[in-house]
């Protein structure tokens, strides 16, 4: 099971998406609203908050 680099939900890997950055590193996202928030540099978010708890 792989880990959203944004949220940090564990998710099958066949779904969501991987990134990787001209630096090499490699970032797991679950879904596109975790890729959204992540592009705008959102860290303070409700339902982030909620689940790293």
């Amino acid at each position: 099971m792989t880990k959203c680099s944004y949220c940090g939900r564990e998710y099958e890997i066949p779904r969501g998406l991987t990134l990787v950055l001209n630096s090499g590193k490699v970032l797991y996202l679950c879904s596109s609203k975790c890729r959204k928030n992540m592009k705008m540099k959102r860290r303070k978010v409700r339902w982030v908050s909620k689940k790293r708890k």
